[in-house]
């Protein structure tokens, strides 16, 4: 499956259906009059966030969106049917932004929500709402109005809790292998992660909670070099990032300044957000080195740092136990 995050459209709210010219003319009733019935409302085009879809992959083979049009008034007062609404489902975790004016039309997160887009156009008056002393007989009506239509930008930010983070190679693909039941694939060489990988991580109460497998940034990621400018918007809704270092580089120093000077640039709040350090690979490591390494780390940040081993599962459970540590102080910082 192609993994595609933006997407352009427009879409096309239905137009409400004219207003009817119609005279009541029945056996019993001498004096009938107008009695043209309105127009339906056009049909409006509405976003459903689900649960089902992980990608915005449809939006590539389709650009326009159409909302049925309404109903023309009929006679005997009868008002047009309303245009059925087009229902549009993009993945939880889309934002919606109008490509004119740049107002963020919708953000949606949740399975099931809803947001109206383009609301129909109202439907014409029939003949019988210009009855007056003045016109017995009027012999006009409106026609309907034009529903809306708007191009809409389509961005979609993955909804997770915890963004794995790292120059290619760090381990990240491993490590989310390891902690859940994903498969991403993993190699040897840069760039193995084309696309981000979710994988769900049991919290020891039994709870869920979805981590992030964002795919390797490089120097200059935040101005469009490499992958990163694709993916960095997709640790903006994570709540803490693990910062994953490969220990058995030349300069595992300078990579964690790499990195931390990447997210510094491309700004979103991530520089403020929640980090934890760890050290990968430590297996191919003498602890000296590592010691070493990890004195020389701890002179430019107050960040804990952990060692670990995504393949042999070495100190991971200490690593988890200080992510869900934070996560539940931030639950309780929202709670109050």
């Amino acid at each position: 499956m192609q993994f595609i995050d933006l997407a352009e459209i427009e879409v096309v709210a239905g137009n409400g259906g004219d207003g009817m010219v119609a005279f009541r003319r029945e056996k019993y009733v001498p004096a009938g009059g107008p009695a043209g019935g309105n127009g339906g409302w056009g049909g409006s085009v509405i976003f459903v966030a689900s649960d089902r879809l992980q990608t915005l992959l449809d939006f590539r083979y389709a650009r326009i969106f159409k909302a049925e049009d309404g109903k023309k008034g009929g006679p005997n007062n009868c008002t047009g049917a309303k245009g059925s609404d087009r229902l549009i489902e993009v993945p939880c975790g889309t934002l919606i932004t109008d490509v004119e004016t740049g107002e963020v039309v919708g953000d949606l997160t949740t399975n099931g929500e809803t947001i109206c887009v383009a609301q129909g156009g109202k439907g014409g008056l029939g003949n019988k709402h210009f009855l007056s002393n003045r016109n017995r007989a009027p012999e006009h009506a409106l026609p309907g109005l034009e529903g809306e239509v708007k191009n809409l930008r389509l961005e979609l930010k993955l909804i997770a809790e915890v963004g794995i983070i790292g120059l290619p190679n760090a381990g990240k693909s491993t490590l989310i292998s390891s902690l859940s039941s994903a498969k991403p694939k993993v190699a040897d060489y840069p760039f193995t992660t084309l696309v981000p990988n979710l994988g769900v991580v049991r919290k020891p109460t039994g709870d869920g909670t979805v981590f992030a497998d964002i795919p390797g940034l490089i120097s200059g990621a935040s101005e469009g070099i490499g992958l990163g400018h694709e993916f960095l918007r997709h640790i903006e809704r994570t709540r803490v990032l693990l910062h994953l270092i490969d220990a058995t580089t030349e300069d595992p120093i300078a990579d964690y300044q790499t990195i931390q000077q990447e997210l510094e640039a491309y700004g979103h709040g991530l520089p403020e957000r929640p980090q934890i350090i760890a050290f990968n690979k430590i297996d191919a490591l003498d602890p000296k080195t590592l010691e070493l390494l990890t004195t020389e780390l701890q002179e430019l940040t107050s960040v804990p740092i952990f060692h670990v081993s995504a393949v042999t599962r070495s100190g991971l459970d200490t690593l988890m136990q200080e992510v869900w540590s934070i996560l539940d102080a931030e639950e309780l910082l929202i709670m109050n």
